[in-house]
C-alpha cells in the first residue's frame, strides 16, 4: 500500500460517523437511507460521507434497478491492519522485555529478603 493511499484510508477512518458507517457495513450490505437512520443526518450529509469512503476504497456503492446498496470493502482495512501491525509488533515486544526485567526484580527482591530473616541466636 501506498503512504498516499494509507492516509487517504486513515483519514477515512479519522470521522466516528464514517466509523459507524462501516460498523454496520461489516453486518451486510445497506441502502442509503438504512445507513442514514442511527444518525441525525440528511441523506445528502450520510451520502458525502459514503463518497469519502468510496474514494479510500473502503467501501462500494452498485445499483440495483432504484436501490443502490452499500457495501463494505475489506482490503483497504486489512492494509491499515497490517501497517498499525508493525508497531503492535514493537509495542508486544517492548512489553515483554518490560516484563522480564520486572520479574527479575521481584525474584531478587524475594531472595534479598529471605537473606535479612536469618536471625543470630
Amino acid at each position: 500500500m501506498s503512504e498516499d493511499q494509507l492516509s487517504v484510508t486513515f483519514a477515512a477512518l479519522a470521522d466516528p460517523t464514517r466509523r459507524a458507517i462501516l460498523a454496520r457495513l461489516a453486518q451486510g450490505e445497506a441502502s442509503v437511507t438504512e445507513l442514514a437512520k442511527p444518525f441525525d443526518l440528511s441523506l445528502p450529509g450520510v451520502s458525502k460521507h459514503l463518497k469519502v469512503l468510496q474514494r479510500a476504497g473502503l467501501i462500494t456503492q452498485s445499483r440495483n434497478a432504484q436501490w443502490r446498496p452499500c457495501r463494505l470493502e475489506s482490503g483497504r482495512l486489512k492494509e491499515a491492519s497490517e501497517w498499525v501491525g508493525e508497531y503492535r509488533r514493537f509495542w508486544d515486544e517492548s512489553f515483554q522485555r518490560l516484563d522480564d526485567v520486572l520479574q527479575d526484580l521481584i525474584k531478587k527482591e524475594k531472595t534479598d529478603e529471605g537473606e535479612g530473616d536469618h536471625h543470630d541466636a
